[in-house]
């Protein structure tokens, strides 16, 4: 998928271009104030300085399901800046090709050599490392969103800080939970080759071992007989818990596979916290089987990107960091945060989502 947008004809180096206006984003209880906020004070720089036009590509895993938004998002604020780029989705890899992280090394080659002079991205894995470093040899400069790889020559992530957020959702859990002793099941990962995905895993159980529960761990399955292979695996973890589960916590968009299992067990009833807003998730919210979820904002990232990216060529790497301070972690991290929404709120977010065209 390709999804271009574009400016007219370009200004003049160093020439002031048509100002900035963004698209206003109605009020709502999940309006993430302090992100709108650092996107305005990003605003108000660009526009006072001699910005001018330049070539982009957003480079993203997928662009259905939970990409859409992002997709949305990175549209829109291209058009907003009025600059020439284009948002690009996965190139399809053949059984006997080269596996969709390679290819996605050569979309970011290709972008480079097609005049891209900044790149957002969101990597597959550490195998992107030497692609970003080898654009930023060539004067690209690189954000990476969704997932992150520190060890490159990037500028910038954008996105959820894993840790965090698997702790965030394990205090949720805590909240509906009986007093120790129990089992709590982790529908997460343990793979270390998948640093996100350990990382959030691992502030999930830090927090429900803290508060002394013991902790299952089930590695999650995005195979094609995943699901199967998932709720059967949970359904035994379930049923041979000692002492007896108390409580779920799934930590992907396939979290609602964590009601499945609990059905399957025959424990309909026990306490399940999910990720994501996958629309199967949903619907277990809406039944009240799960009892909260966590959404990382991807709209935001890729909201936010495109506008990093041109305060970075446009103001310089470290004016735009310090614009950025309130979200900012370690130097290097922006943290988009999380949304908790509890099952009597889901329409409540629909209706956010659907005011800024986010839905999945």
């Amino acid at each position: 998928m390709t999804a271009a947008c574009g400016s007219g004809e370009p200004a003049g180096a160093g020439e002031q271009v048509t100002p900035i206006r963004r698209a206003p984003t109605p009020d709502n209880e999940f309006k993430p104030v302090e992100l709108e906020a650092t996107v305005d004070r990003l605003v108000t720089e660009i526009n006072a300085s001699a910005s001018r036009p330049m070539q982009m590509a957003i480079v993203l895993k997928n662009a259905a399901g939970f990409w859409a938004p992002v997709v949305t998002a990175a549209n829109r604020a291209l058009g907003e800046l009025g600059v020439i780029g284009n948002v690009l989705g996965p190139v399809a890899s053949s059984e006997d090709g080269p596996g969709s992280d390679e290819l996605q090394n050569q979309q970011i080659e290709q972008a480079v050599a097609d005049g891209a002079e900044v790149l957002g991205l969101a990597p597959f894995n550490d195998i992107q490392t030497a692609a970003i470093d080898e654009a930023v040899a060539q004067g690209v400069d690189v954000v990476t969103l969704d997932t992150d790889v520190a060890a490159s020559k990037r500028s910038i992530y954008v996105g959820t800080l894993n840790r965090s957020a698997g702790a965030t959702a394990g205090r949720t859990l805590l909240a509906m939970l009986p007093p120790p002793p129990g089992t709590v099941i982790i529908h997460g990962s343990i793979d270390t080759a998948g640093t996100s995905g350990l990382e959030r895993t691992q502030g999930a159980q830090e927090v429900l071992q803290q508060a002394g529960y013991e902790v299952q761990m089930r590695q999650s399955n995005w195979n094609d007989t995943g699901e199967t292979d998932d709720v059967d695996g949970m359904q035994a973890l379930l049923e041979a818990a000692d002492p007896p589960a108390v409580g779920m916590i799934g930590l992907f968009n396939i979290s609602y596979r964590c009601a499945m299992a609990a059905e399957a067990a025959g424990k309909p009833d026990l306490p399940i916290v999910a990720f994501d807003f996958d629309p199967k998730t949903v619907d277990y919210l809406r039944q009240g089987r799960i009892k909260a979820t966590h959404i990382q904002r991807q709209y935001y990232q890729g909201y936010l990107v495109p506008y990093i990216l041109y305060g970075i060529k446009n103001l310089g790497l470290d004016a735009t960091k310090k614009i950025l301070a309130p979200q900012m972690v370690d130097g290097s991290q922006v943290n988009t945060g999380l949304d908790v929404v509890q099952a009597d709120k889901i329409d409540a977010y629909n209706d956010f989502l659907g005011s800024i065209d986010a839905n999945q």
